[in-house]
């Protein structure tokens, strides 16, 4: 999986325009009523490749959100924090806990203005456990579950059962 490297201390017009943008529509929806038109819109503006009855519950934190693809029937519960600078990727029917961070970017350790980035994917049917964090270039294959409070670190096989920090194979699902 590839890395790429953005210099957050230059960033390109467009990419400080998006950036821009992105914060003002966040702080719009975490400041509108839920399950309104209004809420529903800007859920879209910020998610444009969400699928159908797919639902984020607000307060939402994170960046980037043009670089998240959520599948049909996902759920977002509150304060989950989207780190998207590569993207993430969210299969249907996953239901992601409250307090939840998804990181697909991190700093480098010599130039702390650069960010280095590895994508995150979330197979289908995935449960993640309040308070969990799933680190850059992370993949968790379909039906596994995270326990709550969890550090993934690596790959996650499909029906498997993760938990701890770093999270480690509980079980698999039969």
């Amino acid at each position: 999986m590839e890395e790429i490297r953005i210099d957050c201390e230059h960033p390109t017009p467009e990419e400080a325009e998006m950036s821009k943008y992105h914060a003002q529509t966040l702080f719009k929806l975490n400041h509108t009523m839920p399950y309104t038109k209004e809420y529903d819109e800007l859920v879209k503006e910020l998610f444009p490749d969400m699928g159908e009855g797919s639902v984020v519950i607000t307060p939402l934190k994170g960046v980037r959100f043009n670089n998240v693809k959520i599948g049909r029937k996902v759920v977002i519960n509150s304060d989950c924090l989207m780190m998207a600078a590569r993207g993430i990727e969210i299969g249907d029917e996953t239901m992601i806990a409250a307090n939840t961070q998804i990181i697909a970017n991190n700093h480098d350790l010599d130039n702390r203005w650069i960010i280095t980035c590895k994508p995150v994917k979330l197979g289908k049917r995935v449960r993640v456990g309040a308070g969990a964090t799933i680190l850059p270039g992370v993949t968790i294959g379909d039906n596994a579950v995270i326990g709550a409070g969890s550090v993934v670190t690596k790959d996650v096989a499909p029906n498997t059962i993760v938990a701890g920090n770093p999270a480690k194979v509980i079980r698999v699902i039969e």
